[in-house]
Order: C-alpha cells, then sequence, then structure tokens
C-alpha cells in the first residue's frame, strides 16, 4: 500500500487515514491519507513540526477527535480488529485498556482533586475488574515498577506533591494500569530537564521491553527518536513524507525537509554561524495543495514541484515522498548548511553584571500565627560575571534556583543576602532610581511567552508598555516608529501591531517578548529558558535572531537553560548550579569538553544525541549512568557536606561531612568537589 511503512506481524495498522475538521474559516484537513504500522514490541516516532498533525493522527486512532471533527476516509486496525467500526462502548473498554495513553502535560492530565490511588484505581476497576485492597496493591505495584520511591506512602498523595517528572512516571503508571498492546506517547518529554527526560525514557524502553508492548512517540526532538525508536515516520502539513528505519533516517535522511530539520540543530560545530532554519513555517492546512507541501519551504524546489504533488518513491528500505528521488535517485547525505561569519564583537574586559555571594531564603510559615519553622535556601552564595557582547549560561535541573536567580538579579525577587553589581556599583533595593535605571538596562525574556504577554493588549501597545513606564522611546509617533522597526526586526510586519497574543504561533509569542525587552534599548537580557519546547525549526529561527542582535548591538545574555545543545551553541561561559549553589564554572568549550564535577557529567550523559542508538549508546546497548536515576534532594532537606553526595557514584566520607571549596582548574575554570580530578 503506497504511503504506508510495514513491519512484519504488525498489532497497529493505519491505512490512508484522513482527518477533516469544519470551522467557522472553513474545512481544515489535519491528517491526510496518513498510513503506518507498528509491531508488538516496536516503537514506531511519528516526527515533525507543531502543526502537522502528530497529535490529531494519535486522537484519530483512539478515537478521541474534538467534536468539531471527523474521520472522513482511512482503516485503523489493533490486532485485527477495526477500531473505526467499534461503537463508543466498545472504544471505552479499547482506550485505557488494550491502548494506553501519555499526554505532553501531566499536571492537565491529572485530577488535581483525586488522589493517586483513585486515578490509578479508576482505570483498574474499569479494565481489570479490580477494587478495594486488590486494587490499592495493584496501583502500588505499578508505581514502583515505574520508579516511585516508597509507593505504599505515596499512594494518597495529591498530583501537586510530586515533581513534574515524577507526575509524568504517575501518568505512565495510570497508562499501564489496563495493560495495553499499545502504548501512545505524545511528547512525554517536552520542557523536562535533560536527567527528568532520561529517567522517563529509559523506563519507557524497559516497561516496553518487560510487556512487549508497541509504542507510538509523538515528538519534534530528534535526540530522543535517536534513543528509543526502532523505526520513523515524517510527517509534514498532514501528510507522511518519508519513513524507514531509525538507523538509515539519521546516517542519510532523505526528504529535503528532514535534511533541513538536521541543519537547525545547534552544536558546537555550527557556534559562530547562523544555523540553517527553515523560512516560515508549516503551511495552513484549509486549503488545496497542488504541488509538493514543502515546496514554499524547499531550497531545491523546481516548477514541478510547485504543480505536481509528488507520489511514494523506494530508495532500498526506505520510502521517501520527493519528486528529487524520480526515477531512483541517489540518497542526499545529510550535511549543515552553515552560512553568515563569526562574531566580530569583542568584549570588554571588566564585568558589566557582577554577583557576590547572592542568597535568596524564603521562609517556611506554619501554624496560625504564621510562625517562620525553616527556611528554603533557593539560592545560596552565587557568584557570577558578565561581560558586554558575552553570553553566560545558567545550566542545571528545575528546582535547583536558576530562574530565582535571574529574578533576584532584576530585583523582582527580594535578596536576602550578597550583592549585585552594574557597572561597578552596588545595587540597593532601596535605591529607587538605580533600580529604574537598572531595569531599562537589564531586562527579562521569560519561558512561556503566552503567560508574560498580556492577553488584552494588542502587540503594539504590549511593545510600547515598556517604553512609557521607563519614559524612553519619546513621543507616540516615534514610539510607533521604533515598534514597527522591531516588528520588522524580529520578522513580523507593522501591520501586525493590532493583532493579540493568542494570534500568533508560539515561536511568534516568543519573538515578540524579545522585541518587548529590545524596546528600551537594554545592555544585558535575561532569558529564562526562551527555546523550552520549541521545535527544532523555531528554535533555530530564534537562536539566529538572538546571536545577529548579540554581533549588532553588542548585546550580553545571561541564558537561563537545561538544553545543553543549545549551550554549547550560544554560551561563551557556563555556570552549573544545583540546590542553590554553583558548583561549576569556566569557559564553555572547557567545561562541556573536560567538565570536572560528577554533576556536569551526569548532564551530559542524560542528554539524548542524534548520533547515538537506542538508550542513549552507540552500541545500541542499555547502559547504566550512575546518579541519573536519583530524584533532586527537597531544597527543605538538603544534605549534610556536599549536596550532591547522594547522587554521586565518586563520594566518599570527605564528601558526607563538608561542603567543598572552589578548586581553580586553569583558564577561568573552577569546580566544587573533592574528587574533581577522578574520573
Amino acid at each position: 500500500m503506497a504511503g504506508t511503512t510495514r513491519a512484519p506481524a504488525a498489532l497497529l495498522e493505519v491505512e490512508k487515514l484522513t482527518v477533516e475538521i469544519r470551522g467557522a474559516a472553513g474545512l481544515v484537513r489535519p491528517v491526510d491519507g496518513v498510513g503506518l504500522s507498528i509491531a508488538a514490541g516496536e516503537t514506531f516516532a511519528l516526527l515533525g513540526e507543531s502543526g502537522c498533525g502528530k497529535s490529531m493522527t494519535a486522537l484519530a486512532i483512539a478515537r478521541l477527535l474534538p467534536g468539531a471533527a471527523r474521520i472522513m476516509a482511512g482503516r485503523v486496525r489493533l490486532g485485527g480488529d477495526d477500531l473505526l467500526a467499534l461503537p463508543e462502548a466498545g472504544m471505552r473498554e479499547v482506550r485505557g485498556g488494550r491502548i494506553g495513553m501519555i499526554f505532553q502535560e501531566p499536571a492537565t492530565s491529572l485530577n488535581p482533586v483525586m488522589t493517586v490511588a483513585v486515578q490509578i484505581g479508576e482505570a483498574l476497576a474499569l479494565h481489570r475488574g479490580l477494587a478495594g485492597t486488590a486494587a490499592r496493591a495493584e496501583a502500588r505495584r505499578l508505581l514502583e515498577a515505574v520508579g516511585i520511591p516508597s509507593a505504599a506512602a505515596r499512594l494518597d498523595d495529591y498530583p501537586f506533591q510530586f515533581s513534574g517528572g515524577m507526575k509524568q512516571r504517575v501518568m505512565i503508571a495510570m497508562a499501564l494500569a489496563g495493560e495495553p498492546d499499545l502504548l501512545i506517547a505524545d511528547e512525554p518529554t517536552t520542557a523536562l530537564d535533560v536527567t527528568i527526560q532520561a529517567q522517563v525514557l529509559d523506563l519507557l524502553a524497559r516497561l516496553q521491553a518487560e510487556r512487549g508492548m508497541a509504542m507510538l512517540l509523538i515528538t519534534h526532538d530528534l535526540g530522543v527518536v535517536a534513543r528509543v525508536a526502532h523505526r520513523i515516520g515524517l510527517l509534514y502539513a498532514g501528510e507522511l513524507i518519508e519513513s524507514g528505519r531509525r538507523e538509515e533516517f539519521f546516517a542519510a535522511p532523505l526528504h529535503p525537509y528532514a535534511q533541513r530539520l538536521f541543519a537547525a540543530l545547534p552544536d558546537g560545530a555550527a557556534r559562530g554561524h547562523m544555523l540553517a532554519a527553515l523560512p516560515g513555517g508549516v503551511p495552513s492546512l484549509d486549503g488545496h495543495f497542488p504541488g509538493c507541501r514543502f515546496a514554499p519551504r524547499c531550497p531545491r524546489a523546481t516548477g514541478r514541484c510547485q504543480t505536481e504533488a509528488p507520489g511514494w518513491h523506494g530508495v532500498g528500505e526506505r520510502r521517501v515522498r520527493c519528486h528529487l528521488y524520480d526515477g531512483g535517485g541517489e540518497v542526499q547525505i545529510r550535511q549543515r548548511f552553515a552560512t553568515g561569519a563569526a562574531a566580530t564583537y569583542r568584549p570588554a574586559a571588566a564585568p558589566m553584571l557582577e554577583v557576590r555571594d547572592l542568597a535568596v531564603h524564603f521562609p517556611v510559615k506554619k501554624g496560625l500565627l504564621r510562625r517562620t519553622v525553616d527556611w528554603v535556601r533557593a539560592v545560596d552564595g552565587v557568584g557570577l560575571r558578565l561581560a558586554a557582547g558575552r553570553t553566560l549560561a545558567l545550566v542545571g535541573e528545575s528546582g535547583c534556583g536558576k530562574t530565582t536567580v535571574g529574578r533576584a538579579i532584576l530585583q523582582l525577587t527580594p535578596i536576602t543576602g550578597g550583592t549585585v553589581h552594574f557597572d561597578g556599583s552596588p545595587l540597593r533595593s532601596r535605591d529607587r532610581a538605580a533600580v529604574r535605571g537598572m531595569r531599562r538596562a537589564v531586562q527579562m525574556v521569560f519561558q512561556d511567552p503566552f503567560a508574560s504577554l498580556n492577553p488584552r493588549l494588542c502587540v503594539g501597545e504590549i511593545l510600547e508598555e515598556g517604553m512609557v513606564s521607563l519614559g524612553v522611546g519619546g513621543d507616540a509617533a516615534s514610539r510607533q516608529r521604533i515598534v514597527d522597526g522591531l516588528l520588522e526586526r524580529i520578522g513580523l510586519t507593522p501591520a501586525m501591531r493590532w493583532r493579540y497574543p493568542h494570534e500568533f504561533s508560539g515561536g511568534q509569542r516568543q519573538r515578540i517578548a524579545i522585541a518587548r525587552a529590545l524596546a528600551v534599548s537594554p545592555r544585558i537580557i535575561v532569558c529564562d529558558e526562551p527555546t523550552s519546547a520549541l521545535d527544532v525549526s523555531v528554535q533555530a529561527q530564534l537562536l539566529n535572531l538572538m546571536c545577529e542582535l548579540q554581533q549588532e548591538r553588542g548585546l550580553a545574555y545571561l541564558f537561563i537553560t537545561h538544553n545543553l545543545a543549545v549551550v554549547r551553541y550560544m554560551a561563551d561561559d557556563v555556570a552549573v548550579m544545583y540546590l542553590g549553589r554553583i558548583v561549576e564554572q569556566g569557559p564553555a568549550a572547557r567545561v562541556l569538553e573536560t567538565p570536572g564535577h560528577p554533576y556536569t557529567r551526569m548532564l551530559l550523559a542524560a542528554v539524548p544525541r542524534v548520533d547515538a542508538g537506542p538508550e542513549g549508546d552507540d552500541d545500541g546497548t542499555t547502559k547504566e549512568k550512575p546518579g541519573v536515576l536519583a530524584e533532586l534532594p527537597s531544597q527543605l532537606a538538603q544534605p549534610a557536606g556536599c549536596h550532591f553526595h547522594p547522587r554521586c557514584p565518586l563520594a566518599d566520607g570527605i564528601c558526607r561531612e563538608s561542603y567543598p571549596a572552589a578548586q581553580d582548574l586553569g583558564e577561568g575554570h573552577a569546580v566544587r568537589c573533592f574528587r574533581a580530578s577522578a574520573r
């Protein structure tokens, strides 16, 4: 069957699946003739940008489409049974039973007013007929299977009492409660730390091997695909355009779209050059496509591509939908499309921003009188230096205090101790004039642009708001000219100044957030996870913009992130943070290539690589990564001695008794570890 990826003894077979949505704007076809198959024990990755139809394909398979959507054509078979022919009562037995689902955001998928035991118990009662003591025992066993510590004690906890990684584990336990044959995982690791991501991916691989499940993995992360997938289907604008085995896809992707996705990946080799970001975005799916859907963005498109839709072509055991392979064309080896030149701006020798022994402690209050009974040491003695034109990356797991450092620098969070020096002068929160001047010079871009942009203001008003507040930009006409110029600079048009935030894509909203920061002509921008959850192509566009602005204006960036690939590409210097303290810092090349602290090495080992086999290893075997599986300790119960010693494979007696002093490893590279030289 054309357009279908087949495997022996397929458990799931999808043929020519087509979904249509009727709305006020007309007819939209988010899934158009998609075909795939998955065998028991196999992982099939559905890869592509946001808006390509990945999640809608999964929802159609499980018949969970929104009310306005309809399956117009195709067939879905699970173990030989036609799911599209089943009545809704029959599908209720399939969902959660034969098909388990893990959704992208566990915090919104778990009921906040029901305990974990009750939520898992619902699935056990519906699909396995368990209740009472038997259901509770099985719920505990499931929590233990997904690695929840003290599972019996946590059965009666609510979702808010779990960390992000633990909530995702609870979601996996719920999905496994019905002992499914097929597990659908929709972006299960998006926006998770690299260590939590590694835990979730390793857990899924282990459970799949134990249970022989088929898994449909939906993602835009090429590293995740490389780590766990056996076969891959590349989706674009509702249509499958390439399919084949993971090894062949990563060795030499065929479709120009796949090649450009690889070229857009940030890494150290591309440093100093613009990434090959895909122009434009995924086309609207409410129109007719006379030719190739990727043609408007394709650097190799011809006239034929504009007028004739390509069919499927076989290249070895793979299939690709592209005219380049008409007649058995040669495999197009992927290459990096590096353009542009290295930055020429030379930073000043003296730091523009210097943080000395910064401390931020939050009181823990209890009782009717709200007495302070303890303190959360979110930031505890942090020191940083940032010069003009340079990028300092602050990395670490969620909960280590990175964002608190950024907010404290801008005086958005009260400082308990230490000082922030700007242009050599200490900044005091009571000196309102100094704080006001600093806030013009130091701006912040937050992680979630949708939450940080006022939904009641149009984009023009959002960009002008800061100028009006800080008294810059001149009169209304001057401010409007500045706004129009900023919109053009970030790849939008002046006419878009009257649109509201909800009318833009996620990548466009993040560009608007950057433009808002630029409106007051800052010298430093604190970027808090600005690329988190963005597609690789949108991420490349955003990173290119930031690099261009840095070269043009000599901007300094404090880049808060857990994405180490972005750090390799963007950062001049790196500071690694763990439980409120900096454990290693220095030039990015030295810290990332020759890390001195076991925690830094743990972070690097947890990063999914596009050049690695399943489980993240070149030979495709599972290897234990010391420290990765342990949870980050609570800030309220920080370990004695070196905070990292409970997770450290090198810890000994002195590590448990005292906190290490900083060791100078040369060339500005410092580390706090008694075993810094051990490998």
